[in-house]
């Protein structure tokens, strides 16, 4: 049974200067709408709103790894959240949609550093889809934008101790 997703470790900010981008699958828009809503709010609970925060549409969920990884290339942002809507339908495309869309997010982190985040619905039916985008089971935009800001903040992390040692070493 799908839940929420687990609760975080320890409280995430972003830095005044990390800019995010939601990348929207405009397939079952009203869905996704509901998505790009929940990650523009968390993300603005963590101090990162307004001109710090880019909305870009793509086409479907197919589209989302494209432009996630120009975005990511471009170097403008911190981290990128994904978000889209998958339903089944009557034939197995919906499958196809789901794991094309996933690694091509997961590549698109993988190839820039950049942490990407997925926030794909892949649902069996409407109602349990809606039931994901801020229903019963809670907002999945919203849980792909906390990912991303805790992501940054690791990355962050880990290259400011790795510069430390470094600096160490020679001196």
């Amino acid at each position: 049974m799908a839940g929420r997703a687990p609760e975080r470790k320890a409280s995430v900010k972003a830095a005044r200067a990390d800019c995010f981008a939601v990348v929207a699958a405009r397939f079952n828009e009203a869905i996704s709408k509901k998505l790009v809503d929940g990650a523009l709010a968390a993300l603005e609970a963590h101090g990162v709103g307004g001109p710090a925060v880019e909305v870009h549409w793509v086409p479907g969920s197919f589209e989302l790894p494209q432009a996630a990884l120009a975005l990511a290339r471009s170097r403008r942002y911190a981290g990128l959240v994904c978000v889209g809507v998958v339903i089944r339908g009557e034939t197995p495309h919906h499958e196809h949609i789901s794991r094309e869309a996933a690694a091509g997010i997961r590549e698109a982190a993988m190839a820039t550093g950049v942490p990407v985040t997925f926030g794909v619905i892949t649902a069996l039916t409407e109602s349990q889809a809606w039931d994901r985008a801020g229903g019963a089971v809670g907002n999945r935009g919203e849980e792909a934008a906390l990912a991303a800001l805790e992501m940054v903040s690791f990355i962050q992390r880990v290259q400011s101790g790795a510069s430390r040692r470094r600096r160490g070493r020679r001196g």
